[in-house]
């Protein structure tokens, strides 16, 4: 009985039990060493994707991705493209912030990473639609089937109804509003740049536009075209069944005007 179990459990030589907790040593050590490479690796590749790929706390809790500078510009251009398609269909005022941004494809708070208000959004769609407006001038002055009068008239017509051709107009409330929430600086900005269009509108009619028939042109051309929106809901007293009739008549009054000045040279 003694030599079997001799010959199963053999006893160790002193020197071997050493060698043999020396190398379980070595094991744990390598294995832990690997183990915080594997770690770092780990904490390193994670910390890359939360780089590239990251969620922005938004009302809509959609993910968002790292975008490059090119993107973010083509982001904030669309934004404005949606907005100018969404405002001239539907108004100012039936536009929200939440249609503009959904149909882009963006969260509410990336979107105000572009813009701080809608009212900064809303001036940012006026100065994308300023070189629609005088590429229409253009086509409407070039069309050889249209006289010098009927091409202006054609122009105030679509600018009036600009809703069905694709033009933000503002509203009186709207005005109000908008430049209540505008810095002095943005005002003045926006005042040029208004100045500068309605110029060049007078540029591709063949008027001389000096500083006094700028701002004439812009008073009569946007009264006709505030008048005609605020009928009857701003204006409940105007008679809504003659609101077209009225308009006609601003707009003949407008053209009479105006092809006087093409005859008399800027002051």
């Amino acid at each position: 009985m003694q030599e079997f179990r001799s010959v199963v459990t053999p006893e160790w030589p002193a020197e071997n039990v050493r060698a043999s907790k020396v190398s379980a040593s070595k094991n744990i050590v390598l294995m832990t060493f690997y183990a915080c490479i594997m770690l770092l690796e780990y904490v390193k590749i994670k910390s890359n994707f939360e780089i590239c790929f990251y969620f922005r706390e938004g009302g809509d809790g959609m993910p968002k991705v790292a975008y490059s500078e090119e993107d973010k510009e083509r982001i904030k251009t669309e934004l404005v493209t949606v907005g100018l398609e969404l405002m001239a269909k539907q108004g100012i005022q039936h536009t929200t912030v939440e249609q503009i941004y959904k149909k882009v494809g963006i969260s509410r708070t990336f979107f105000y990473s572009f813009f701080a208000t809608k009212e900064d959004l809303i001036v940012e769609t006026l100065y994308l639609q300023q070189p629609k407006i005088i590429e229409q001038v253009q086509r409407l002055m070039a069309d050889p089937a249209l006289s010098w009068r009927d091409a202006v008239k054609q122009f105030l017509y679509a600018c009036c109804y600009g809703e069905k051709n694709g033009i933000a107009v503002l509203t009186i409330e709207e005005q109000q509003l908008i430049f209540k929430r505008l810095s002095k600086e943005s005002y003045q900005i926006f005042r040029q740049k208004q100045l500068r269009l309605f110029g060049e509108i007078l540029e591709n009619f063949g008027i001389k536009a000096d500083a006094a028939r700028i701002h004439l042109f812009t008073n009569l051309s946007l009264t006709v075209m505030i008048v005609r929106k605020a009928i009857p809901d701003t204006l409940p007293l105007f008679v809504p069944e003659a609101a077209d009739e009225t308009v006609d008549f601003q707009i003949n009054a407008i053209v009479d005007a105006l092809e006087k000045l093409k005859t008399v040279p800027a002051s």
